[in-house]
């Protein structure tokens, strides 16, 4: 949920932009620090943080809506550095042998992805588990992380000439299997919630697969257009996994909605539109496979129509004051809320336009105070020490051997002493009670 832009000139172009894992914050890099942004209300587009410490950021992620945010700048493509932005103090950071090009995060887990490596890191205490290596030449680090860290299943492209794509679950530190999701290389993958499901797009950019997790069954195809090849920028589920959205390079998101139609309909009345119907259905079972499944196909259950056509965006299904909408970021610093019909689909409706480039209100503590409070579940990272730290290199805990099976340690610096984050509830470890 995350996009890289060209930056567009100005004081604070907007170099990169993306979604929390639960859709309910905003993060934006610019040429001179990033922002992070509430999407708690409609009408209002809330501040929560601005920093100008670090230009240049081209990946800045955000863990749900806890003080825990990555950040990694052009000044050090290599360096990723961890903050509590609340306190504006800093966690850690790690060097790495070459540019970090993406980075996934959950409760249990946080990913940073090279283009010929993948390094696992727990995310807790930040020790490094497990460095995926030699991977496929990755140049654009597409990855994907199941944000329900009770599986942390980790999908990258397993081929850099084919759609196939690699599953791996991150907690137990095994690859899952392979998926042959796509003819040509791949484009987009995403995770619905619960991680149980994935759905891809290859560089054509005409087709959406999804498929069932980690058996890797296919469970649904969309064509999002025959016309033309197009670039996806953006593939997401919504948080109840009823809906995927696709947005692309061109001016038309599409959405698609997830579900079977069942056998267990009445019977229809016997009508030559009823008989052709049925006899079109048999005759895909006699049809080369190729021009079947294209018979059988879902299209779009609604659509967008943007005003902008070639600008990077990345689009979110959310739940914001208990209904449902659609929201497009572009790299022009251009936020933008549509109403979503779940029932009928059709045209989406614009409600809202917000610029990210403006002086935002500040709401420092809004977020905390939606929240109900709960019980304290983290008892301490690390943090800043008062002295700057040595740079060294120490070996990371690795559950199948680490260092000694040819694993690169990224080098990286730890601050010493514990720091509490004031909201807890949202930062790891989280306690998992039996219901």
């Amino acid at each position: 949920m995350e996009a890289a832009a060209e930056a567009l000139g100005g004081p604070a172009a907007l170099s990169c932009f993306s979604y929390n894992q639960d859709c309910t914050s905003l993060a934006i890099g610019t040429t001179t620090g990033y922002r992070l942004f509430s999407l708690s209300s409609v009408e209002q587009l809330d501040q929560v943080h601005e920093s100008n410490e670090i230009p240049d950021v081209y990946i800045v992620e955000r863990l749900f809506s806890s003080s825990l945010v990555v950040v990694v700048s052009h000044a050090k493509p290599q360096q990723m550095n961890v903050y509590h932005f609340k306190k504006g103090t800093e966690i850690c950071n790690y060097s790495y042998s070459s540019n970090i090009l993406s980075i996934r995060l959950n409760r249990q887990r946080l990913i940073v992805c090279l283009e010929e490596s993948i390094y696992i890191h727990n995310i807790k205490d930040m020790k490094l588990l497990k460095t995926i290596m030699d991977t496929p030449p990755n140049t654009t680090g597409l990855c994907a992380l199941s944000i329900n860290h009770a599986n942390s299943y980790l999908a990258y492209p397993g081929s850099a000439t084919s759609g196939e794509i690699a599953l791996y679950d991150g907690n137990t530190l095994k690859t899952a299997c392979t998926i042959a999701a796509h003819d040509g290389p791949l484009a987009a993958l995403t995770f619905n919630s619960t991680g149980s499901k994935l759905a891809s797009a290859s560089e054509k950019g005409t087709v959406i697969r999804v498929f069932s997790i980690p058996g890797g069954q296919k469970l649904y195809e969309f064509r999002r257009g025959m016309k033309r090849y197009v670039n996806i920028s953006s593939l997401v589920f919504s948080m109840d996994s009823q809906f995927l959205c696709a947005s692309s390079n061109t001016e038309t998101v599409h959405i698609f909605k997830l579900e079977h139609l069942t056998d267990s309909r009445p019977e229809e009345p016997p009508t030559w539109s009823g008989y052709m119907g049925k006899m079109f259905q048999a005759a895909t079972n006699y049809l080369p496979a190729q021009v079947s499944d294209m018979m059988n196909q879902d299209r779009a259950f609604a659509t967008v129509r943007l005003n902008i056509s070639g600008q990077r965006n990345i689009c979110a299904l959310s739940t914001i004051q208990k209904l449902p909408r659609l929201l497009v970021t572009t790299s022009d610093g251009h936020l933008y809320i549509y109403n979503l019909d779940p029932q009928d689909g059709g045209e989406c409706v614009l409600i809202k336009k917000h610029s990210l480039l403006g002086s935002g209100k500040m709401e420092e503590n809004k977020e905390n105070d939606l929240q109900p409070p709960l019980p304290q579940s983290y008892a301490a990272t690390v943090a800043r020490q008062s002295t700057v730290p040595s740079t060294s290199t120490m070996p990371g805990y690795s559950e199948d051997g680490g260092a000694l099976r040819g694993e690169v340690i990224p080098e990286h610096e730890f601050a010493t002493g514990p720091v509490c984050l004031d909201d807890e509830n949202e930062f790891p470890p989280v306690s998992i009670r039996d219901p």
